[in-house]
Protein backbone atom coordinates (compact mmCIF):
# COMPACT_ATOMS: atom_id res chain seq x y z
CA UNK A 1 0.00 0.00 0.00
CA UNK A 2 2.85 2.34 0.86
CA UNK A 3 4.64 1.54 -2.35
CA UNK A 4 1.58 2.28 -4.49
CA UNK A 5 1.10 5.70 -2.81
CA UNK A 6 4.72 6.62 -3.46
CA UNK A 7 4.38 5.61 -7.09
CA UNK A 8 1.31 7.76 -7.58
CA UNK A 9 3.09 10.80 -6.19
CA UNK A 10 6.04 10.25 -8.50
CA UNK A 11 3.82 9.98 -11.57
CA UNK A 12 2.00 13.25 -10.61
CA UNK A 13 5.32 15.08 -10.18
CA UNK A 14 6.48 13.95 -13.59
CA UNK A 15 3.28 15.24 -15.21
CA UNK A 16 3.68 18.66 -13.54
CA UNK A 17 7.28 18.93 -14.64
CA UNK A 18 6.40 18.17 -18.25
CA UNK A 19 3.62 20.80 -18.10
CA UNK A 20 5.99 23.46 -16.63
CA UNK A 21 8.57 22.83 -19.34
CA UNK A 22 6.02 23.22 -22.07
CA UNK A 23 4.89 26.73 -20.67
CA UNK A 24 8.23 28.02 -19.44
CA UNK A 25 8.62 31.29 -21.52
CA UNK A 26 5.09 32.53 -20.80
CA UNK A 27 5.39 31.76 -17.11
CA UNK A 28 8.69 33.55 -16.87
CA UNK A 29 7.19 36.64 -18.52
CA UNK A 30 4.27 36.67 -16.09
CA UNK A 31 6.55 36.39 -13.08
CA UNK A 32 8.69 39.24 -14.38
CA UNK A 33 5.63 41.45 -15.03
CA UNK A 34 4.32 40.82 -11.54
CA UNK A 35 7.60 41.53 -9.83
CA UNK A 36 8.51 44.68 -11.87
CA UNK A 37 6.17 47.18 -10.13
CA UNK A 38 7.25 46.05 -6.70
CA UNK A 39 10.94 46.36 -7.47
CA UNK A 40 10.41 49.76 -9.16
CA UNK A 41 8.54 51.08 -6.14
CA UNK A 42 11.27 49.91 -3.82
CA UNK A 43 13.90 51.55 -5.98
CA UNK A 44 12.00 54.89 -6.09
CA UNK A 45 11.43 54.90 -2.34
CA UNK A 46 15.08 54.48 -1.63
CA UNK A 47 16.35 57.13 -4.13
CA UNK A 48 14.97 60.26 -2.25
CA UNK A 49 13.92 62.71 -5.05
CA UNK A 50 14.31 66.54 -5.03
CA UNK A 51 12.28 68.59 -2.52
CA UNK A 52 9.68 70.95 -3.97
CA UNK A 53 10.16 74.51 -2.70
CA UNK A 54 9.33 78.11 -3.53
CA UNK A 55 11.99 80.80 -3.43
CA UNK A 56 12.34 84.58 -3.50
CA UNK A 57 15.41 86.62 -4.22
CA UNK A 58 16.99 88.64 -1.44
CA UNK A 59 16.61 92.36 -2.07
CA UNK A 60 18.87 95.31 -1.37
CA UNK A 61 17.10 98.45 -0.15
CA UNK A 62 16.93 101.04 2.61
CA UNK A 63 14.97 99.93 5.66
CA UNK A 64 13.47 102.30 8.22
CA UNK A 65 13.86 101.15 11.82
CA UNK A 66 10.46 101.75 13.40
CA UNK A 67 9.23 102.12 16.96
CA UNK A 68 5.62 100.97 17.23
CA UNK A 69 3.03 102.28 19.68
CA UNK A 70 -0.70 102.89 20.05
CA UNK A 71 -1.68 106.53 19.72
CA UNK A 72 -4.74 108.73 20.09
CA UNK A 73 -5.80 111.31 17.53
CA UNK A 74 -6.05 114.78 19.05
CA UNK A 75 -6.98 118.14 17.55
CA UNK A 76 -4.34 120.84 17.44
CA UNK A 77 -7.06 123.39 18.31
CA UNK A 78 -10.39 122.69 19.96
CA UNK A 79 -12.35 125.63 21.40
CA UNK A 80 -15.53 125.60 23.47
CA UNK A 81 -17.53 128.67 22.43
CA UNK A 82 -19.15 130.42 25.41
CA UNK A 83 -20.86 133.81 25.71
CA UNK A 84 -19.13 136.60 27.64
CA UNK A 85 -22.35 138.38 28.60
CA UNK A 86 -25.78 137.33 29.77
CA UNK A 87 -28.19 137.72 26.90
CA UNK A 88 -30.67 136.03 24.61
CA UNK A 89 -29.71 134.41 21.32
CA UNK A 90 -31.48 136.04 18.41
CA UNK A 91 -29.87 134.09 15.58
CA UNK A 92 -27.81 130.93 15.02
CA UNK A 93 -25.62 131.51 11.96
CA UNK A 94 -24.11 128.01 11.47
CA UNK A 95 -25.19 124.41 11.09
CA UNK A 96 -23.96 121.41 13.02
CA UNK A 97 -20.93 119.87 11.31
CA UNK A 98 -20.25 122.97 9.22
CA UNK A 99 -16.67 123.99 8.49
CA UNK A 100 -15.98 127.61 9.43
CA UNK A 101 -13.11 130.01 8.95
CA UNK A 102 -11.62 132.30 11.57
CA UNK A 103 -13.89 135.34 11.99
CA UNK A 104 -17.07 133.72 10.66
CA UNK A 105 -20.20 134.67 12.62
CA UNK A 106 -21.50 131.85 14.80
CA UNK A 107 -24.25 133.39 16.99
CA UNK A 108 -25.96 136.77 17.34
CA UNK A 109 -27.20 137.93 20.74
CA UNK A 110 -29.76 140.59 21.68
CA UNK A 111 -27.72 143.82 21.59
CA UNK A 112 -30.38 146.48 22.24
CA UNK A 113 -29.17 147.32 25.74
CA UNK A 114 -25.58 147.66 24.55
CA UNK A 115 -26.68 149.85 21.66
CA UNK A 116 -28.35 152.18 24.19
CA UNK A 117 -25.22 152.27 26.36
CA UNK A 118 -23.12 153.17 23.32
CA UNK A 119 -25.51 155.99 22.39
CA UNK A 120 -25.38 157.37 25.94
CA UNK A 121 -21.58 157.32 25.91
CA UNK A 122 -21.48 159.09 22.58
CA UNK A 123 -23.92 161.74 23.87
CA UNK A 124 -21.82 162.31 26.95
CA UNK A 125 -18.76 162.76 24.77
CA UNK A 126 -20.57 165.38 22.70
CA UNK A 127 -21.58 167.26 25.87
CA UNK A 128 -18.07 167.22 27.29
CA UNK A 129 -16.56 168.27 23.95
CA UNK A 130 -18.83 171.34 24.02
CA UNK A 131 -17.70 172.12 27.57
CA UNK A 132 -14.10 171.73 26.52
CA UNK A 133 -14.58 174.13 23.64
CA UNK A 134 -16.09 176.70 26.00
CA UNK A 135 -13.19 176.32 28.43
CA UNK A 136 -10.70 176.76 25.61
CA UNK A 137 -12.46 179.97 24.48
CA UNK A 138 -12.45 181.28 28.03
CA UNK A 139 -8.74 180.57 28.31
CA UNK A 140 -8.05 182.44 25.09
CA UNK A 141 -10.01 185.52 26.31
CA UNK A 142 -8.19 185.50 29.65
CA UNK A 143 -4.85 185.40 27.91
CA UNK A 144 -5.83 188.47 25.87
CA UNK A 145 -6.94 190.28 29.04
CA UNK A 146 -3.68 189.33 30.75
CA UNK A 147 -1.74 190.88 27.88
CA UNK A 148 -3.68 194.13 28.46
CA UNK A 149 -3.13 193.89 32.25
CA UNK A 150 -6.86 193.64 32.95
CA UNK A 151 -6.63 190.36 34.93
CA UNK A 152 -4.00 188.58 36.95
CA UNK A 153 -1.95 185.56 36.01
CA UNK A 154 -3.91 183.52 38.57
CA UNK A 155 -7.10 183.92 36.56
CA UNK A 156 -5.35 182.63 33.44
CA UNK A 157 -3.98 179.64 35.35
CA UNK A 158 -7.46 178.81 36.59
CA UNK A 159 -8.79 178.80 33.03
CA UNK A 160 -5.89 176.59 31.96
CA UNK A 161 -6.76 174.10 34.69
CA UNK A 162 -10.39 174.04 33.57
CA UNK A 163 -9.34 173.28 30.00
CA UNK A 164 -7.03 170.44 31.02
CA UNK A 165 -9.68 168.97 33.32
CA UNK A 166 -12.22 169.06 30.54
CA UNK A 167 -9.74 167.37 28.19
CA UNK A 168 -9.40 164.55 30.70
CA UNK A 169 -13.18 164.23 30.85
CA UNK A 170 -13.32 163.96 27.06
CA UNK A 171 -10.65 161.28 27.15
CA UNK A 172 -12.70 159.33 29.69
CA UNK A 173 -15.78 159.69 27.48
CA UNK A 174 -13.90 158.24 24.54
CA UNK A 175 -12.79 155.32 26.70
CA UNK A 176 -16.41 154.79 27.75
CA UNK A 177 -17.42 154.66 24.11
CA UNK A 178 -14.74 152.05 23.42
CA UNK A 179 -15.99 150.01 26.38
CA UNK A 180 -19.54 150.22 25.08
CA UNK A 181 -18.33 149.03 21.68
CA UNK A 182 -16.56 146.09 23.30
CA UNK A 183 -19.75 145.14 25.13
CA UNK A 184 -21.65 145.51 21.90
CA UNK A 185 -19.14 143.26 20.14
CA UNK A 186 -19.84 140.48 22.63
CA UNK A 187 -23.25 140.14 21.04
CA UNK A 188 -21.68 138.89 17.81
CA UNK A 189 -19.88 135.62 18.56
CA UNK A 190 -17.34 134.68 15.86
CA UNK A 191 -15.07 131.67 15.25
CA UNK A 192 -11.64 132.15 16.86
CA UNK A 193 -10.04 129.65 14.46
CA UNK A 194 -10.87 127.54 11.43
CA UNK A 195 -12.41 124.15 12.09
CA UNK A 196 -15.49 121.99 12.15
CA UNK A 197 -18.49 122.87 14.29
CA UNK A 198 -19.77 120.18 16.61
CA UNK A 199 -23.22 119.80 18.15
CA UNK A 200 -25.06 123.09 18.73
CA UNK A 201 -26.51 123.21 22.23
CA UNK A 202 -28.71 126.34 21.93
CA UNK A 203 -31.33 127.79 19.62
CA UNK A 204 -32.73 131.21 18.80
CA UNK A 205 -34.49 132.50 21.90
CA UNK A 206 -32.27 130.64 24.38
CA UNK A 207 -30.96 132.61 27.34
CA UNK A 208 -27.22 132.16 27.81
CA UNK A 209 -24.87 132.89 30.68
CA UNK A 210 -21.06 133.25 30.70
CA UNK A 211 -20.72 130.33 33.12
CA UNK A 212 -23.25 128.15 31.36
CA UNK A 213 -22.92 125.29 28.87
CA UNK A 214 -20.80 125.91 25.80
CA UNK A 215 -22.75 126.90 22.73
CA UNK A 216 -20.68 124.82 20.30
CA UNK A 217 -17.18 123.37 19.96
CA UNK A 218 -14.94 124.30 17.02
CA UNK A 219 -12.35 121.62 16.30
CA UNK A 220 -9.48 121.90 13.84
CA UNK A 221 -9.12 118.77 11.70
CA UNK A 222 -6.42 119.74 9.21
CA UNK A 223 -3.66 119.50 10.20
CA UNK A 224 -4.23 117.13 13.10
CA UNK A 225 -2.06 115.52 15.77
CA UNK A 226 -1.52 112.01 17.12
CA UNK A 227 -0.33 111.63 20.71
CA UNK A 228 1.42 108.48 21.92
CA UNK A 229 3.96 107.33 24.50
CA UNK A 230 7.42 105.82 24.05
CA UNK A 231 9.45 103.83 26.58
CA UNK A 232 12.18 105.70 28.40
CA UNK A 233 14.86 103.69 26.57
CA UNK A 234 13.72 105.25 23.27
CA UNK A 235 13.85 108.85 24.52
CA UNK A 236 17.25 109.46 22.93
CA UNK A 237 16.02 108.14 19.57
CA UNK A 238 12.98 110.44 19.72
CA UNK A 239 15.09 113.50 20.56
CA UNK A 240 17.54 112.76 17.76
CA UNK A 241 14.62 112.43 15.36
CA UNK A 242 13.29 115.82 16.51
CA UNK A 243 16.68 117.47 15.99
CA UNK A 244 16.88 115.96 12.50
CA UNK A 245 13.64 117.64 11.44
CA UNK A 246 10.94 115.37 12.80
CA UNK A 247 11.68 112.19 10.86
CA UNK A 248 8.80 110.09 9.56
CA UNK A 249 5.79 108.93 11.55
CA UNK A 250 3.25 106.51 10.04
CA UNK A 251 -0.28 106.20 11.43
CA UNK A 252 -2.69 103.39 10.53
CA UNK A 253 -6.32 103.03 11.58
CA UNK A 254 -7.33 99.53 12.74
CA UNK A 255 -10.25 99.36 10.30
CA UNK A 256 -8.28 100.65 7.31
CA UNK A 257 -5.09 99.62 5.55
CA UNK A 258 -4.45 103.18 4.42
CA UNK A 259 -1.47 104.80 6.15
CA UNK A 260 -0.78 108.49 6.68
CA UNK A 261 2.69 109.96 6.99
CA UNK A 262 3.51 112.82 9.33
CA UNK A 263 6.36 114.31 11.35
CA UNK A 264 7.29 114.25 15.00
CA UNK A 265 6.52 117.67 16.50
CA UNK A 266 6.80 117.39 20.28
CA UNK A 267 8.62 115.40 22.97
CA UNK A 268 7.53 116.03 26.55
CA UNK A 269 10.02 117.53 29.02
CA UNK A 270 9.63 114.78 31.63
CA UNK A 271 9.35 111.00 31.88
CA UNK A 272 6.26 109.68 33.64
CA UNK A 273 7.58 108.10 36.82
CA UNK A 274 4.56 105.77 37.10
CA UNK A 275 4.79 104.24 33.62
CA UNK A 276 8.39 104.94 32.61
CA UNK A 277 7.25 106.47 29.34
CA UNK A 278 7.52 109.88 27.70
CA UNK A 279 4.69 111.55 25.80
CA UNK A 280 5.30 112.57 22.20
CA UNK A 281 3.14 114.08 19.50
CA UNK A 282 3.22 113.94 15.70
CA UNK A 283 1.44 116.17 13.20
CA UNK A 284 -0.34 114.92 10.05
CA UNK A 285 -1.99 116.54 7.05
CA UNK A 286 -5.63 115.50 7.16
CA UNK A 287 -7.29 117.02 4.11
CA UNK A 288 -9.26 113.80 3.48
CA UNK A 289 -10.35 113.60 7.14
CA UNK A 290 -9.01 110.08 7.56
CA UNK A 291 -8.02 110.85 11.15
CA UNK A 292 -10.71 111.87 13.62
CA UNK A 293 -10.19 113.23 17.15
CA UNK A 294 -10.41 110.51 19.77
CA UNK A 295 -9.68 107.61 17.40
CA UNK A 296 -7.03 105.01 18.22
CA UNK A 297 -4.29 104.41 15.66
CA UNK A 298 -1.18 102.29 15.34
CA UNK A 299 1.84 104.57 15.16
CA UNK A 300 5.29 103.71 13.82
CA UNK A 301 8.13 106.19 14.30
CA UNK A 302 11.20 105.89 12.07
CA UNK A 303 14.20 106.56 14.31
CA UNK A 304 16.92 105.65 11.81
CA UNK A 305 17.45 104.09 8.38
CA UNK A 306 19.50 101.01 7.50
CA UNK A 307 21.15 101.91 4.22
CA UNK A 308 21.47 99.20 1.51
CA UNK A 309 20.23 96.42 3.82
CA UNK A 310 19.66 92.87 2.57
CA UNK A 311 15.97 92.05 3.01
CA UNK A 312 14.33 88.61 2.99
CA UNK A 313 10.86 87.43 4.08
CA UNK A 314 10.56 86.63 7.77
CA UNK A 315 9.00 83.33 6.73
CA UNK A 316 12.39 82.26 5.35
CA UNK A 317 14.12 82.58 8.73
CA UNK A 318 14.54 79.29 10.64
CA UNK A 319 15.43 79.35 14.32
CA UNK A 320 18.00 76.59 14.72
CA UNK A 321 19.76 75.34 17.87
CA UNK A 322 22.83 77.41 16.97
CA UNK A 323 20.96 80.49 15.88
CA UNK A 324 18.86 81.58 12.90
CA UNK A 325 19.55 80.14 9.45
CA UNK A 326 18.10 80.41 5.96
CA UNK A 327 18.28 77.98 3.05
CA UNK A 328 19.80 79.28 -0.19
CA UNK A 329 19.40 77.51 -3.54
CA UNK A 330 22.71 77.49 -5.44
CA UNK A 331 23.35 77.16 -9.18
CA UNK A 332 23.23 73.33 -8.96
CA UNK A 333 19.76 73.46 -7.39
CA UNK A 334 21.16 72.36 -4.04
CA UNK A 335 19.95 73.74 -0.71
CA UNK A 336 22.68 75.39 1.31
CA UNK A 337 22.06 76.33 4.97
CA UNK A 338 23.41 79.80 5.73
CA UNK A 339 23.77 81.12 9.29
CA UNK A 340 22.27 84.62 9.39
CA UNK A 341 21.77 87.45 11.83
CA UNK A 342 18.48 89.29 11.94
CA UNK A 343 19.37 92.99 12.20
CA UNK A 344 15.78 94.27 12.20
CA UNK A 345 12.41 92.64 11.55
CA UNK A 346 9.07 94.32 10.93
CA UNK A 347 5.91 93.11 9.26
CA UNK A 348 6.67 90.43 6.66
CA UNK A 349 10.30 91.38 6.03
CA UNK A 350 13.58 91.08 7.91
CA UNK A 351 16.89 92.83 7.33
CA UNK A 352 19.64 90.23 7.75
CA UNK A 353 23.33 89.59 7.30
CA UNK A 354 24.81 86.35 5.92
CA UNK A 355 22.79 86.50 2.68
CA UNK A 356 23.76 88.41 -0.44
CA UNK A 357 21.30 90.44 -2.53
CA UNK A 358 20.06 88.31 -5.41
CA UNK A 359 20.40 84.96 -3.57
CA UNK A 360 17.46 82.59 -3.92
CA UNK A 361 16.02 82.14 -0.44
CA UNK A 362 13.67 79.23 0.29
CA UNK A 363 10.33 80.31 1.73
CA UNK A 364 7.94 77.34 1.39
CA UNK A 365 9.19 73.77 1.83
CA UNK A 366 12.13 74.70 4.05
CA UNK A 367 10.92 72.31 6.77
CA UNK A 368 11.73 69.35 4.49
CA UNK A 369 15.25 70.47 3.60
CA UNK A 370 18.67 69.34 4.72
CA UNK A 371 21.98 70.90 3.84
CA UNK A 372 22.96 69.81 0.32
CA UNK A 373 19.51 68.42 -0.58
CA UNK A 374 18.36 68.69 -4.19
CA UNK A 375 15.42 71.00 -4.75
CA UNK A 376 12.96 71.76 -7.49
CA UNK A 377 11.21 75.12 -7.60
CA UNK A 378 7.45 75.15 -7.81
CA UNK A 379 5.77 77.18 -10.53
CA UNK A 380 3.99 80.39 -9.63
CA UNK A 381 0.56 79.93 -8.12
CA UNK A 382 -2.32 80.71 -10.46
CA UNK A 383 -5.56 82.50 -9.67
CA UNK A 384 -7.22 79.22 -8.76
CA UNK A 385 -4.80 78.56 -5.93
CA UNK A 386 -3.02 75.58 -7.55
CA UNK A 387 0.23 75.74 -9.46
CA UNK A 388 0.46 74.94 -13.14
CA UNK A 389 2.73 71.98 -12.43
CA UNK A 390 0.29 70.69 -9.85
CA UNK A 391 -2.60 70.92 -12.34
CA UNK A 392 -0.51 69.07 -14.96
CA UNK A 393 0.35 66.31 -12.50
CA UNK A 394 -3.32 66.00 -11.55
CA UNK A 395 -4.35 65.72 -15.22
CA UNK A 396 -1.74 62.96 -15.86
CA UNK A 397 -2.92 61.01 -12.83
CA UNK A 398 -6.53 61.28 -13.96
CA UNK A 399 -5.60 60.05 -17.45
CA UNK A 400 -3.71 57.07 -16.03
CA UNK A 401 -6.65 56.14 -13.80
CA UNK A 402 -9.07 56.31 -16.74
CA UNK A 403 -6.78 54.10 -18.87
CA UNK A 404 -6.57 51.45 -16.13
CA UNK A 405 -10.33 51.46 -15.71
CA UNK A 406 -10.84 51.01 -19.47
CA UNK A 407 -8.47 48.02 -19.66
CA UNK A 408 -10.03 46.28 -16.66
CA UNK A 409 -12.20 43.20 -17.59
Amino acid sequence: MKRSLMGSLAIAGAVLMVTGCSKGPAADAAVAAASAPASGAASGAGSGGPVSVTTVRAQKRDVDVMLEATGTVTALNSVDIRPQVSSVITRVNIREGQFVKAGDALFTLDDRNDQVNLAKAQAQLAKDLAALADAQRQLARNRDLLAQNFISQGAVDTSQTQVESQQAVVTADRAAIDAAKVGLGYNRITAPAAGRAGAINVFAGSTVQPAGTSLVTITQLDPIAVSFSLPQRNLTDALQTMRAGGGKVIAELPESRAALTGKLQFVDNAVDANSGTVKVKAQFDNAREALWPGAFVTVRLAVRTLKDATVIPQAAVIQGPRGPIAYIVDAQNKAQARPIEVVYASGLDAAVTGVQPGDKVVVDGRQNLRNGASVIERAATGPGGASAAGRARGASASAATASSAASAP
